[in-house]
Parts: structure tokens; C-alpha cells; sequence
């Protein structure tokens, strides 16, 4: 399997730890995303919407978007609770993060540490939501040390990515104690450094 992300990008890791969690062969190919990497006709032949991560599958397939490529690295995995309502808890929380929590904790995160946007002049709404979307991981931990349960799951994966790096963003994750606490279990059980 080839592997096509930016180091940077947070749903291309997202990727590369659910491979390496789950002991997958691959060979990662760095994909710029700031030198316009993903513009050039070689990876639109390989992903027309120009955006990392994408894979080659070790039939040769190809198959992009960070939700879709780990749900089927990690099919029959533990990573997939087996109970079909856990399962469908965790699809639940991973079709939030890339329409609630990505958009907003990452944009922030990538108009700051990357673009040299100030804090203060980020969009207020992308602040507010992505504090909004902080609150809600904080309350969905409440009653559990994962997103679906006690055991680490693709929802863990998926919005630990961004999560762990929204200070980056100005937002500060000292005011989600549970977030916090939720990103070092994440990371111990994927051995992420």
C-alpha cells in the first residue's frame, strides 16, 4: 500500500496511525500540500478532488478521504466496535468531525501556525464553533474514557488528530480537563509520540 499525506495534515496521520496501530505495511509518500503538491496532473490522476490523504490499495485501487481510508484499513479490527450500535456511535462521531470539529479546530489551527494569521484576527465564528466543538467532545467523555466506550475506536483516531493540536489554533485545551485526559489516553493506546 502507498500512502499519499502532508506530515502536517492531521487526516493524514490519521491514517498513518491506524496502519501502524494495526502493524500494516505501507510506504508513505510525503505530499506537500504547501508547495501545491496535490495540484499536479500526476495526483489528480490519482485523486481528482487534489486532496491528501490519499491511498493506493495493495490491489491497486485507490481510495481517498481520511474517514473512508481508515474505516477500511481497520474493517474486522478491533478498532470497529462489533456491536452494531457502538459501531454506528462511532460513525456517528466521525461524520461530526468533518463536519462540526474539523472545519473549525483545524481551519484555526492551519490560519495560525501556518499561514501567520493572529489569533485575534481569526473569523469569530470559527472560534466560537471550534470552542463549540471542544465543549461537546468534553461532554461526550463524561461518562466514558473513549468516545464509544471503554476501548480506543476510529472515533478516538479521528478527532484526536486535530484535538491534540488546537492550541495551535488559540484554543485552549486546559479549559476541556477531559479532552485533555481523553488525548493521552488516545495517544498511549496508539503509541503516538
Amino acid at each position: 500500500m502507498r500512502i499519499f499525506g502532508d506530515s502536517i495534515s492531521g487526516n493524514c496521520l490519521k491514517v498513518k496511525w491506524t496502519a501502524d496501530h494495526l502493524g500494516l505495511s505501507y510506504e508513505w509518500i510525503e505530499t506537500d500540500v504547501l508547495k501545491a503538491a496535490t495540484r499536479t496532473p500526476e495526483f489528480l490522476a490519482l485523486n481528482p478532488a487534489g486532496q491528501v490523504p490519499a491511498v493506493i490499495l495493495d490491489d491497486g485501487r485507490p481510495l481517498a478521504q481520511s474517514n473512508a481510508i481508515i474505516l477500511h484499513l481497520a474493517e474486522g479490527s478491533a478498532l470497529i466496535p462489533a456491536d452494531p450500535y457502538d459501531r454506528a456511535r462511532m460513525l456517528e462521531w466521525m461524520f461530526w468531525e468533518q463536519y462540526s470539529h474539523e472545519p473549525y479546530v483545524a481551519v484555526a489551527r492551519f490560519q495560525v501556525r501556518f499561514q501567520g494569521k493572529a489569533v485575534s484576527d481569526l473569523e469569530p465564528r470559527i472560534v466560537e464553533r471550534g470552542k463549540a466543538a471542544l465543549q461537546r467532545l468534553e461532554g461526550g467523555l463524561a461518562a466514558s474514557p473513549f468516545l464509544v466506550g471503554g476501548a480506543v475506536s476510529l472515533a478516538d483516531v479521528a478527532l484526536v488528530a486535530y484535538t491534540r493540536e488546537a492550541g495551535d489554533g488559540g484554543f485552549r485545551l486546559a479549559d476541556y480537563p477531559r479532552v485533555l485526559a481523553w488525548i493521552a489516553r488516545v495517544e498511549n493506546a496508539l503509541a503516538i509520540i
